[in-house]
């Protein structure tokens, strides 16, 4: 990425209060979760005598059924759904750019191919497929990550094929292919680094995708079990208790909520920020 494009999303960045703000939570949640170990509390502790303890300055966010501390559980749970979003969106990402810059690139039956493999694997209901890797698979922090980045794939790919199809008529890629480059130099020295945008922009928006994925997963029961939290499962818990303590449903679904709005919000930033030209009007 060319120091142009840098400035352009710096300004872009820094001209934003919300973009400000989103950047300013997401940063709080991650070292949230780093040190989580900090937390006086173990999340997983139960202590009879402490059950549904209001929220104050013992206990921030209360306690749950169990007497265990609240916020430990939120801090803990987030270790989690932040990994899971990162590398489901990592994954989803390499596999979503490797076959759209084939695709793109190569052209012919071999974008056909992939194209219409990706079309029929579109077409099944992804809550479905979920749904039926989970109850096959053992819950598992790894086999959800690897679950949610098969479903997530498929939009990176259609973008990254449509850009490298544009890049690759360009006249400095024309040029290098008529001196007698390679296909794999082209596409590692001129087609990636035109890429990086796009691929920016598709990972941020993957991110927020994912971490709600693995909370419907979590709220559904399918995902990380018990003693161990997340924030989707920490939901899920809560279920019965909205009317006795509405908060154990309150600070999980914040957090969630709190985490997609600010990676959407970063993402349509950065697709600005990259992309000068979507200013004008």
């Amino acid at each position: 990425m060319n120091h142009r494009k840098w400035n352009h999303l710096k300004r872009a960045l820094w001209d934003s209060k919300l973009g400000m703000t989103s950047l300013f939570l997401l940063i709080v949640l991650a070292l949230g979760a780093i040190f989580a170990f900090l937390s006086p509390y173990d999340p997983n502790l139960m202590d009879a005598t402490s059950q549904f303890a209001t929220p104050g300055p013992a206990h921030w966010f209360g306690t749950d059924d169990y007497g265990r501390d609240y916020f430990a559980r939120a801090l803990y749970g987030g270790r989690v759904s932040l990994l899971v979003g990162f590398a489901s969106m990592i994954l989803a990402t390499a596999i979503g750019v490797a076959v759209g810059v084939i695709s793109g690139y190569f052209g012919g039956w071999i974008d056909s191919l992939l194209m219409r493999a990706l079309d029929v694997i579109s077409s099944i209901p992804s809550f479905l497929v979920l749904l039926l890797l989970s109850v096959f698979l053992k819950p598992s922090v790894g086999n959800i990550i690897v679950i949610i980045a098969l479903l997530m794939w498929m939009n990176v790919a259609r973008i990254v094929r449509a850009e490298t199809m544009s890049i690759r008529q360009r006249e400095y890629v024309l040029y290098a292919r008529a001196s007698g480059q390679g296909a794999n130099g082209m596409i590692r020295h001129h087609i990636l680094p035109g890429l990086v945008p796009v691929i920016i922009v598709g990972a941020t928006n993957n991110i927020a995708s994912a971490i709600m994925m693995e909370s419907s997963l979590s709220f559904l029961g399918f995902g990380v079990q018990p003693p161990n939290a997340t924030w989707g499962s920490m939901l899920n818990s809560a279920q019965g208790y909205i009317a006795q303590a509405p908060y154990l449903a309150l600070f999980p679904g914040l957090l969630i909520l709190l985490t997609v709005l600010s990676f959407n919000v970063l993402g349509d930033i950065l697709r600005v920020g990259l992309e000068p030209k979507l200013n004008r009007r």
